[in-house]
Order: C-alpha cells, then sequence, then structure tokens
C-alpha cells in the first residue's frame, strides 16, 4: 500500500480523531439537500416491483415510531432497513465519484432511523450525516481499483458511514465510535456478481450495510469491543479485500472542507457511468436538430473510460436495470428523444423501433485519456458520422451533478418534486419545506409524517 500510515495510532483511530471536529451550518445545509434527494428516490423505489420483498418483510415487523416509505410507523429496526434498500432501485442517488460509491442511500436511512429511536434534534440528525458521509467517502476512496472490480463499494464503505452516523447520535466516545467501524467493517462487503443478472442483491447489500453500522454502533455503546487496526492490520480488510488500497487516503486533508459538499447529484435514471456519455449525446443532439440532420445517422461511437465500459456495455437491452447500464440505450434514447426519464427505460419501451435501430449503429470503445483521468472525472467522447460522410463530434470532461458541473439546491429540489409526484405523495411541497426546515431546528416527526 502506498502513504502507509505509520504513527502508533491506527488508521481507524486517526479517522475517528477528525471526524469529531466541529460541523459548520453549510455541511448541516449541504446535507438537507442530500436528503431531498433521498426522498424522491426512496419514495418512488418503494414503488417499484423490486421493492416488493422487502416491503412485505417490513409489513411483517411490529408496529413502532419509526416510518418506513409508503407504510405507517415500524418498528426502527424495520424502518431502516426498508429505507436502506428502495433508495438506489432508481438508480438516481447520490454518487461521490473519487470513492465511486453512492453514500445517501446507506448513511440517510440509518440516520434518521437512529434519530427517530432516540429523539435527537435535526441539528445532531444532520450532523451525523455529515460525518457518516465523511467516514464512508474516506474509507471508500482509499479501497483502490483492486477491490471495485469485485466488490460493490457502496456496501463496503457503506457500513462504516452508517456506524459513524449511528456513533455520534449515540454521543459514543473516540474508543467506542472506533469499535463501531471496526466491528462494521469486519462483517462488509459485497460482490458485483449481482450486476450479471437479474436480482435485487444490490438493495440488500445496502439494507444489510446500515443494519451493521447501526448495530454495531449499538453493540459499542454497551462494551462490545472491536479490532482497532481492522483496516491496515495483516489480516484486516485491506489486506483481504483491497491489496492495493492507499491507507493514507483514509486520512489525507482530513481538515479541509467536509467531503459531503464534494458528492455530486444524478439528473438522470441511469448508472452514473452512463451519464457522462448521455451530456454528449444531448450536446450533439442540440446540434443535429439545429440542422435538421437527425434521420442521416449512419453511426456513432463513445468512447469512455474502461470502468464505464465494463458496467455500461449493453449492446441489446431485454430488462429496465439493463438499459439503465447501457450506454446504448442511453445515447440512443437521448439522440432520438431527448433528455432521458424513467419511461424510456421502462421494458415496454426498450423495443421502440426507431431507438433499437439507432442502439444497432452504436459502438463503444475505451478511451486511454478517459480512463487515466477515472475515478477523479467521468468522461466521454461521442462521435455521430452522417450518411454523407460528415462527422459530429462532442467531448464530455465531466457529467452534469459533478462539482464541476453542479445542480443547484432549486434544481435538486425540482428533481425530488418530479419523483414524489410520480411516487403520488399526498403533498410535495409541504414535504420539501418540511425538509428544508430541518437546517432551522424543524421538527423531526413534522418531516417524517409528510412522506408518502
Amino acid at each position: 500500500m502506498s502513504g502507509q500510515v505509520t504513527i502508533n495510532s491506527t488508521v481507524l483511530q486517526l479517522l475517528v480523531e477528525k471526524l469529531a471536529r466541529p460541523v459548520e451550518d453549510a455541511a448541516r445545509r449541504r446535507a438537507v439537500c442530500h436528503i431531498i434527494d433521498w426522498l424522491g428516490c426512496a419514495a418512488l423505489g418503494a414503488q417499484s416491483p423490486a421493492a416488493a420483498g422487502f416491503s412485505h418483510i417490513t409489513a411483517k415487523g411490529a408496529y413502532g415510531p419509526c416510518r418506513a416509505m409508503g407504510m405507517d410507523g415500524r418498528d426502527w429496526w424495520y424502518a431502516l432497513q426498508f429505507n436502506a434498500a428502495v433508495g438506489n432501485l432508481i438508480e438516481m442517488d447520490d454518487v461521490h465519484r473519487d470513492s465511486i460509491l453512492h453514500p445517501g442511500p446507506i448513511i440517510i436511512p440509518a440516520a434518521i432511523a437512529m434519530a427517530e429511536k432516540i429523539g435527537a434534534s435535526p441539528q445532531r440528525l444532520l450532523t451525523a450525516i455529515v460525518r457518516g458521509y465523511e467516514a464512508t467517502i474516506r474509507i471508500g476512496r482509499a479501497l483502490g481499483a483492486s477491490h471495485y472490480a469485485y466488490f460493490h463499494n457502496t456496501s463496503t464503505a457503506g457500513t462504516f458511514g452508517a456506524a459513524a452516523a449511528a456513533a455520534n447520535l449515540l454521543n459514543l466516545n473516540a474508543q467506542q465510535t472506533t469499535w463501531a467501524l471496526a466491528n462494521a467493517g469486519s462483517r462488509t462487503g459485497g460482490l458485483w456478481q449481482m450486476r450479471h443478472e437479474s436480482c435485487e442483491t444490490k438493495s440488500l447489500h445496502n439494507a444489510q450495510a446500515a443494519q451493521t453500522g447501526v448495530q454495531a454502533a449499538l453493540l459499542a455503546a454497551e462494551g462490545v469491543r472491536g479490532p482497532m487496526s481492522l483496516l491496515e492490520g495483516r489480516q484486516g480488510l485491506f489486506a483481504a479485500m483491497a491489496p492495493g488500497a492507499d491507507a493514507y487516503q483514509v486520512v489525507a486533508d482530513i481538515d479541509d472542507e467536509w467531503l459531503i459538499h464534494q458528492v455530486s447529484f444524478k439528473p438522470w435514471p441511469a448508472c452514473r457511468h452512463a451519464h457522462a456519455a448521455i451530456d454528449a449525446a444531448l450536446a450533439i443532439r442540440s446540434k443535429l436538430l439545429a440542422d435538421a440532420m437527425m434521420a442521416d445517422i449512419a453511426g456513432v461511437e463513445v468512447s469512455t473510460y474502461q470502468s464505464a465500459i465494463d458496467f455500461c456495455d449493453q449492446p441489446a437491452p431485454a430488462t429496465e436495470q439493463q438499459a439503465k447500464f447501457s450506454l446504448q440505450h442511453c445515447v440512443a434514447v437521448v439522440l432520438t428523444e431527448g433528455a432521458p426519464w424513467l419511461a424510456q427505460f421502462y421494458v415496454e419501451n426498450l423495443g421502440t423501433a426507431e431507438v433499437v435501430a439507432l442502439r444497432n449503429k452504436i459502438t463503444v470503445r475505451s478511451s486511454a485519456e478517459f480512463t487515466a483521468r477515472f475515478p477523479y472525472h467521468y468522461g466521454a467522447h461521442l462521435r455521430v458520422t452522417l450518411a454523407d460522410g460528415r462527422v459530429i463530434e462532442h467531448q464530455q470532461f465531466d457529467a452534469l451533478g459533478d462539482p464541476e458541473l453542479p445542480l443547484t439546491p432549486v434544481q435538486i429540489a425540482h428533481k425530488a418534486r418530479l419523483l414524489l409526484t410520480q411516487a403520488h405523495t399526498v403533498d410535495v411541497n409541504g414535504l420539501i419545506m418540511a425538509t428544508l426546515a430541518l437546517a432551522d431546528g424543524g421538527s423531526i416527526q413534522a418531516f417524517t409524517a409528510k412522506w408518502p
């Protein structure tokens, strides 16, 4: 491992020490934006067929004071797991590109469930979310490419963030918090094989990461100890599951701005690895429309980074999930229909003649330039060749929603409103306002009471 930490404290102890620094109001307000974004994703995700199994299990749980999305009050343990399972189902959850993970679907449900359980204030909830994001991102970015090749980073690193958020809400001391993170990490993981088959395993990964992290914090509060050197130990996480890990990335630049400010918001309902190609296709579509050349496309070449090819080379998607992980489908939809939204990925719309015809003209290839810039920048280049030989190109160096091209709070709320409306939420504006009020001392109970 490069950047070895050689001082007496373990890596987790150093991380926990730095997580204790004050959280400023700007970071808490940023956390509110992520809650709003999560709400839209989770509300619609909870109504998807993929959520049915999780819903049935949760419905069998005891009633309680906590909300599970789309249900009345439930025991907090069941609410936690259901809410964590549904936030990623429509593929619009937030993403931190350097660590290649989605913190919101795990950290936010874990923090909300614990806050409801103990009756925490909104300020403590938001502070816990900021610290949970920090722990998840720092460990996630340290794992490296060798881990990401086989393991679901969101699941692996998310359990540390859930533990950190819960530990913060429980007011655990530094030693107890380290135990919580260590024990959560000792049970973490999640294999990528699930992306090759039609299954709900990805959501199970998220539910179990949230559950494990919160459980580890509760046990630490009761004195259950964990291995302090869980990350860098000779039989620890890095040695076993991430041989290319860089321990220094867990604590590097630790006194800089809270990393929640670097998390991206997804504007399109597709795998993040397809977003740069979508943005490039939108730019090319505007040029084609301006010159009335839409019907003259002879071929399209998508050049992007290797991980995007690995995850999103699906020339003939047959399911909604495959379509969301298809560069070919995403680009074809944009060029023929414009900015993509949910319906364009439904199974009944995958065989549209115009989209299929264009999908068949699309080739994808790995670009050394974009691969070298990944994961710090998600880029793509589109080259459209017309029937008369003319070529139209666009190079997209960053995806919309990343720090270089950020969505505004107004745009984030607009996205959430669209999703909440589609989820038949009774009082969308009331829910948005109750969420925004959390930053100014509003009630958590009033916030969850507005959930669909």
